[in-house]
């Protein structure tokens, strides 16, 4: 009879060590949910996205001025073929914009019938944030930033959610025209 092992044999073999070697890694004990986002920096304030509400996150790319519009659009910008309006937040929120212009980003939101680009001060990147830390309770807030945060989470860093569906719906926003 020869030494050589049948392969199944060899496989049963292999994932014995395996188990033996992996009996002494700790188990997680507590599973907690978490929520996950793109963080933001806006009006001074650190916010947070819903992974559903950006559809891409851009440079800020080479636009044209358009004539007879409010001062925060700065304008209209060809992404892939298809104009995109950009919409600076800082100066829509009447605040000075914050950081420079290297760190500044296009969030792009298109849904409901509306594509626009919204001009941010930094993005901050993937945010995985434990559930139980969101709360409706809202810090100290300026009137015009107020109705577009619908709670936040409280850690570490604290967050504001930001609801581009209430901005979506804003007549204030969409009235672009002077």
């Amino acid at each position: 009879m020869s030494d050589i092992q049948h392969p199944f044999e060899l496989l049963q073999q292999l994932a014995g060590q395996c188990r033996q070697q992996a009996a002494g890694l700790p188990s997680q004990d507590e599973v907690s949910e978490t929520w996950s986002g793109v963080g933001f920096r806006l009006a001074g304030h650190v916010m947070l996205a819903a992974m559903g509400e950006i559809t891409e996150i851009l440079h800020e790319p080479r636009y044209t001025a358009l004539p007879r519009v409010k001062a925060w659009v700065r304008g209209v910008a060809n992404v892939r073929g298809r104009l995109l309006p950009i919409v600076d937040m800082s100066r829509f929120f009447g605040v000075t914009a914050g950081g420079g212009r290297k760190q500044r980003r296009v969030l792009v939101f298109d849904r409901d019938d509306l594509f626009v680009g919204l001009l941010v001060d930094e993005v901050l990147g993937m945010q995985h944030l434990p559930v139980s830390t969101f709360s409706t309770e809202l810090p100290e807030l300026e009137p015009r930033v107020r109705p577009y945060v619908v709670g936040g989470y409280r850690g570490e860093r604290d967050a504001l959610v930001f609801n581009f569906r209430a901005l979506a719906r804003d007549q204030d926003f969409l009235d672009v025209a002077i």
